[in-house]
């Protein structure tokens, strides 16, 4: 379900459920915190890659999982569990979008360092189609990211996004040629395990500091949100 590489001082976290096309449950969702947690504690690994595999980079939250009454309740904790480990953690943090990226497969990558996509990559933040709010803190980081008005174009229509265009208002700092990506983020990550460690935390702490209560207060909110619609029996696929 996740499969963990090392090569060298980079390890490779790739989301592995192809069937499902890479989506979360909420097993992956634990899973992806608990590897994270594991790679900042670990000496050896200097950066994370994060990357799919077959044609997803992920598909977002397994819905049919999450229709579940038994498995939903699960959801919440495990999706707040992994984003309170991508925050901390120090370490460079790459993500390698191989393929489609919807919902929490767009929106986990407002928590990585470093964002490369396939030249075939696309993206979509389907939010109101699925009667639900955005998540994750993408309500802030997503404007800061891509500027408010592209933000809302996303957010509120849900269209499809390609690469070219996720690059072009910085939702991607680079797109490889088909079937590169992947080997991309692995020799961008080996250049940045060559640095000191330090540095490089200091670098990424510095620009995360600026942002973490918006984003912290940015995930209540829209928590509250979700659970308005739930209450009024109009959404609330996401949670929390």
């Amino acid at each position: 379900m996740l499969v963990r590489e090392d090569f060298g001082a980079v390890r490779r976290l790739r989301l592995d459920r192809p069937d499902r096309l890479n989506a979360f449950n909420h097993e992956l969702y634990a899973a992806m915190g608990r590897a994270l947690r594991a790679a900042e504690a670990d000496d050896t690994v200097a950066v994370v890659v994060i990357t799919g595999t077959g044609r997803a980079f992920s598909a977002g939250a397994d819905l049919t999982d999450l229709r579940d009454p038994e498995l939903a309740p699960h959801f919440g904790p495990a999706f707040d569990d992994m984003l309170d480990a991508f925050a901390a953690t120090t370490k460079p943090i790459i993500a390698a979008v191989n393929g489609l990226a919807v919902g929490v497969g767009t929106t986990m990558l407002l928590h990585c360092d470093l964002v490369l996509a396939d030249a075939s990559a696309r993206f979509r933040t389907p939010f109101p189609q699925l009667g639900t709010t955005p998540e994750a803190g993408s309500s802030v980081l997503l404007p800061m990211r891509i500027g408010p008005h592209f933000a809302k174009w996303m957010l509120l229509t849900g269209e499809w996004i390609d690469a070219a265009t996720a690059a072009r208002f910085g939702l991607v700092a680079e797109v490889c040629p088909e079937g590169t990506v992947g080997d991309r983020a692995l020799e961008l990550g080996a250049r940045l395990a060559a640095l000191p460690s330090a540095a490089l935390a200091a670098a990424k702490l510095l620009v995360d500091d600026g942002v973490k209560d918006a984003v912290a207060a940015a995930r209540r909110r829209e928590g509250l949100a979700a659970n308005v619609l739930l209450d009024a029996g109009i959404g609330g696929l996401f949670g929390t």
